[in-house]
């Protein structure tokens, strides 16, 4: 036995002969029965928690009850959204040395004054990485941050977590991640619309091996909520409604995402924790409405349908098939699970509701793993109720550090986007006067057992450095790049193929002449987007976008300015989107609350429900939220106006719609007037067109059901999956769940038959 040591880049690698490869920067060898070690906690002698020959729950055990109050707190808590670098004009600005970044003259990769202040003073373990400027840059700041971390007491690493950063189009209305040059896939409701979970095994393990070589080791990642609301605005991040569907692409991707090979417990340097959410299911918001706002806080369940939510969690996170068994960490919604509550009968945010974390989670469902709040819940609320933040519903009239124990003692381990570690450490206090000091230590260190369990499990201990060469040619090689651009190709679905006018042929050779070529002539219309409420609910001004770009169609076609040159139409156009509130109505007499439309011509709401089924607030005098009566309109109604127009001015020569499908749209307005139609759920414009062209065929299904009109989707149970009336076309097809067309006509195989209605 022996160990020898290699020299990298500001820090140095231990290999041990037949054990653990360490990574070292400045704390101490210890030697023991012939093995380095690292002395993390400068003690001279080798304690349980850094002897890498012990598992991961002892050393946890070991270090947690090591640790004082304010350092348990620090890793409860969860960092805000890091930009590497911060550049002036972007979100979650930073500073370097006290001025901008590029005042100070730093390195991209070299750490903000924000993040020594929260790793130092917060003892802050888990930071939320947004932007990336490239691998290299990714590989280098995370080498600075566990340099840093490693010469703070007890050198616990840092346990770097990201938001979806793979999709290939940005399909989803939440803030989403850079990519950094990693490979590209469809996300959450095109993974479904291939109907394999084998496609989303690979992207798990590919986008594993990515994260990693990034720094990143916990994905805040699947969205598995069953999504049987079909105007939910985080509709296209979820794997659909389907619950078989949903638990097999749910195992197949925290399995992925979890499992080195070769380890009998599945963890190891190759591993990402995933954190599966959002429990006990977010799909449900009353007639749509999202709870990242206090207008859309409540989840309702008129078809008394709640058990089926939490089957992606009981049925598929929890019982995973491979060797690391459950997903590692949960996430719980925002949400009020309006009238769920059997103990208690509060009407609360989830992570404040006693019966749903501790009775139900913990308890009935024996969840071990950590317990993450979603981003921003505690502390006081905004005054208007149109706003981003205040989530801390039902609970609005405790303190701050009252809400970090109310939802402490519920059994939840860590607060998603809070930096500072006061109210924790006030939190414990006020517990240590209620319940007592040993019950509220016990308590803390149950939390950190958890979260120091994930770092040991993930080997970041041992080593957590990176080298920079070597992520260059991992993140996005071509391999993956390959293997994600065949996913895309096979999660677009055709609907409609009238002549068989898809696949676009080049020009007949007898009708090129010596002057032209054979690419046929393309006319893509602009599209056109009114003025709106973007995701922070603040103004976005009116744009027009040309949805795709001419160099890029010049490689398929020979783009033209009018319709009337053009042998071909393809018009982009993404599904109906309208707001559920507003404060122009609230401030004209009304309650604020606005139908949520799947159809792109205005929506009176003459069906909806003249009662609300969930109501109240402190900011409101009133309980009714029904919008019953009223008016809303599409930003992008002209999406249907471009089908429309151009295909009377196209005539006999075909158009094709090409749909980006963030939600399932009524297409009654506007299939009529497309000769074929395409779905996507989120890829690149090149994916589209090499389908259009006949390179790829199409091969998608539809992972939804489309709406006949607003009436079916107003009837229905926001709890209920497929009770809409779907949409027949005129020519006879029916898009309901499971439909989608190939080159032979409707598809009709083997995962047909297993995922069907």
């Amino acid at each position: 036995m022996g160990y020898k040591k290699i020299e990298h880049e500001n820090y140095t690698i231990v290999e041990n002969d037949n054990g653990m490869i360490l990574g070292i920067s400045n704390a101490p060898i210890i030697e023991a029965d012939g093995y380095a070690f690292k002395d993390l906690a400068r003690a001279g002698t080798l304690l349980p928690f850094e002897d890498w020959r012990l598992d991961a729950d002892t050393r946890a055990k070991d270090l947690a009850q090591r640790l004082t109050i304010e350092q348990i707190a620090g890793l409860m808590l969860y960092s805000s959204h890091q930009m590497i670098p911060s550049l002036p004009g972007g979100p979650f600005q930073a500073h370097y040395d006290g001025v901008s970044y590029p005042e100070s003259g730093k390195h991209p990769w070299e750490m903000s004054d924000e993040q020594k202040t929260f790793l130092s003073v917060d003892n802050i373990r888990h930071v939320l990485v947004m932007k990336l400027q490239d691998a290299s840059v990714a590989a280098r700041w995370n080498n600075e941050m566990q340099r840093f971390a490693e010469n703070l007491p007890f050198g616990i690493p840092i346990n770097t977590s990201s938001d979806p950063r793979h999709g290939a189009a940005d399909s989803g209305v939440e803030y989403k991640s850079a990519g950094a040059d990693v490979s590209k896939w469809p996300e959450g409701i095109g993974m479904s619309a291939t109907f394999s979970p084998e496609v989303c095994s690979q992207f798990a393990e590919i986008a594993a091996k990515e994260y990693r070589a990034l720094g990143i080791s916990t994905a805040l990642s699947p969205q598995i909520d069953l999504a049987t609301e079909p105007r939910w605005m985080r509709y296209a991040d979820t794997f659909g409604a389907h619950i078989d569907l949903t638990i097999d692409m749910t195992k197949a991707y925290c399995d992925g995402m979890q499992t080195t090979k070769g380890k009998p417990d599945g963890w190891g340097n190759d591993s990402v924790v995933t954190m599966a959410k959002h429990w006990p299911g977010g799909g449900t918001g009353e007639s749509g409405r999202d709870a990242h706002y206090p207008f859309g806080k409540y989840a309702v369940y008129p078809g008394d349908n709640f058990d089926l939510h939490m089957k992606p969690f009981t049925k598929g996170a929890l019982s995973l098939d491979g060797p690391t068994k459950s997903t590692a960490a949960i996430m719980p919604y925002y949400t009020v699970s309006w009238n769920q509550d059997n103990k208690n009968g509060d009407n609360v945010g989830n992570s404040y509701n006693e019966y749903i974390i501790h009775d139900l989670l913990r308890e009935k469902y024996g969840y071990k793993g950590v317990v993450c709040t979603d981003w921003g819940i505690t502390g006081a609320i905004d005054q208007s109720i149109d706003s981003f933040g205040s989530r801390c519903y039902g609970v609005e009239n405790l303190t701050e550090a009252e809400q970090h124990l109310r939802i402490i003692i519920n059994g939840i381990d860590q607060f998603g986007g809070n930096n500072k570690k006061e109210p924790i450490v006030e939190a414990y206090n006020i517990g240590c006067e209620t319940y007592g000091q040993d019950f509220m230590r016990g308590r803390m260190e149950e939390s950190a057992v958890r979260l120091l369990r994930n770092i040991f499990q993930l080997g970041l201990f041992e080593n957590p450095y990176l080298n920079p060469e070597e992520s260059v040619k991992l993140v996005g090689c071509e391999a993956f790049q390959k293997a994600g651009y065949k996913a895309q190709l096979m999660s677009i679905v055709m609907l409609k193929n009238t002549n068989n006018c898809l696949p676009l042929k080049e020009k007949p050779k007898d009708l090129v002449s010596s002057t032209t070529c054979n690419k046929l002539k393309v006319y893509v219309p602009e599209r056109q987007i009114k003025a709106k409420k973007n995701f922070f609910r603040r103004m976005d001004e009116a744009k027009t976008i040309s949805p795709v770009s001419n160099q890029l169609l010049k490689e398929y076609f020979i783009p033209v300015d009018t319709p009337e040159e053009a042998d071909v139409a393809l018009v982009f156009l993404e599904s109906p989107d309208t707001d559920g509130y507003s404060s122009q109505d609230l401030s004209d007499g009304g309650n604020g609350y606005m139908p949520i439309s799947l159809q792109y011509r205005p929506y009176t709401a003459n069906t909806a429900r003249k009662q609300s089924i969930a109501g109240g607030d402190v900011r409101e005098e009133f309980i009714n939220r029904s919008y019953y009566g009223k008016t809303t309109y599409a930003s992008n109604e002209q999406d249907l106006d471009n089908v429309i127009t151009t295909k009377e001015l196209m005539g006999d020569k075909p158009v094709i719609a090409c749909i980006t499908m963030h939600n399932p749209a009524v297409l009654a307005e506007l299939e009529p007037y497309a000769d074929a139609i395409l779905v996507d759920f989120g890829v690149s414009r090149k994916a589209i067109l090499d389908i259009i062209t006949g390179i790829a065929q199409p091969n998608g299904l539809l992972p939804v059901q489309l709406p006949l009109n607003m009436e079916t989707v107003e009837k229905h149970c926001e709890d209920l999956a497929f009770d809409i009336e779907p949409y027949t076309d005129s020519v006879g097809a029916t898009y309901n769940f499971g439909y989608g067309m190939n080159w032979n006509g409707i598809i009709s195989d083997a995962r047909t038959k297993k995922y069907s209605l």
